[in-house]
């Protein structure tokens, strides 16, 4: 029996697979986009829409430090037949240096998990104020407002001043923006002491979920240090790695799954699990469209970890 086979196989004692509408090897599985309840520019409901033109059939809703949005993804994929994971994207530090964990299928009243969300609104909100403080220094009057303005009720973070800077005129573009003065190193590059990641992935599996080591290869760490951090998400219990995050080289995939093989050989413990998504932001980025990767057949996906698919209690609006 070859590793796809065995790969059904798995996953068809699991309850997941009767909630899908057909064979995973065949249907598109997107498990960290991004909507309004974040930094995305489409609502919950917008973005299962799009996710069901481009194919999709299983997705998760992975906001950045929040749940608000997943209860409408969930209604929206309840009308189009798309089943919608309850996900998280969490902020958190290993060592001094910020990386990001995905949550997957969460349980929306854990506690743990509001209390940890709670924790990181906290967080984020004084860093706006300091990254607006700054631009305000720099010449930049009415930031604050201005990016709470472009926020309304979603996670003030860096995109939102990013997209008052565009139209309060003062780059071209959002690129140009982080480019200037929100990139690493600039003046609006605020450092937060968020969470380490042992606690992240502790607080996920307190929720019932699934911690998933988000884009990897985006950090800038150099090989050595992969190793090192695949190690140590190992050791900490992380769950899986996201060994595709929107249209990457080839040669970049088989390079992290040769890491991930090297942790596997010095640790001497079962192979990590592999994840995979688009992180879609906004509809004019084709190389992070909704549904744009697909697992390669002779790996073990996260899924394979589910057997209860944790949904928002009926009619309880869930509030982090």
């Amino acid at each position: 029996m070859d590793t796809a086979t065995i790969t059904v196989a798995k996953l068809s004692e699991s309850p997941l697979l009767r909630a899908l509408s057909a064979d995973l090897n065949t249907d598109l599985v997107d498990l960290h986009c991004h909507s309004t309840a974040s930094d995305g520019i489409l609502s919950p409901a917008q973005l299962v829409s799009r996710a069901k033109c481009q194919g999709v059939t299983l997705m998760a809703l992975t906001d950045h430090d929040t749940v608000d949005g997943v209860a409408q993804a969930q209604e929206a994929g309840d009308q189009l037949g798309i089943t919608v994971l309850a996900g998280i994207e969490f902020s958190s530090l290993w060592g001094r240096r910020s990386i990001h964990i995905v949550g997957l299928n969460v349980d929306l009243t854990s506690q743990e998990l509001r209390n940890a969300i709670s924790l990181r609104e906290g967080l984020r909100l004084e860093r706006a104020e300091r990254i607006a403080e700054r631009l305000h220094k720099r010449g930049f009057i009415g930031a604050l407002e201005g990016g709470r303005a472009v926020a309304g009720e979603s996670v003030l973070g860096r995109p939102h001043f990013a997209r008052w800077l565009v139209e309060a005129g003062h780059v071209e573009d959002t690129a140009r923006a982080f480019k200037r003065y929100l990139g690493a190193g600039k003046v609006g590059d605020v450092k937060v002491e968020w969470p380490q990641m042992v606690e992240t992935i502790e607080t996920i599996h307190a929720a019932g979920g699934s911690a998933v080591l988000a884009h990897p290869l985006k950090y800038g760490f150099t090989r050595t240090q992969l190793v090192r951090l695949l190690g140590e998400f190992s050791r900490c219990g992380g769950d899986a790695i996201e060994l595709l995050c929107g249209r990457q080289n080839p040669t970049q995939t088989k390079e992290l799954r040769s890491l991930m093989s090297s942790v596997t050989t010095e640790l001497n413990g079962p192979q990590l699990r592999c994840s995979l998504g688009s992180d879609f932001h906004q509809p004019d980025q084709p190389w992070r469209e909704l549904g744009c990767v697909r697992l390669p057949e002779d790996v073990e996906p996260v899924w394979n970890l589910w057997h209860t698919l944790h949904r928002d209690r009926p009619g309880h609006a869930m509030t982090a």
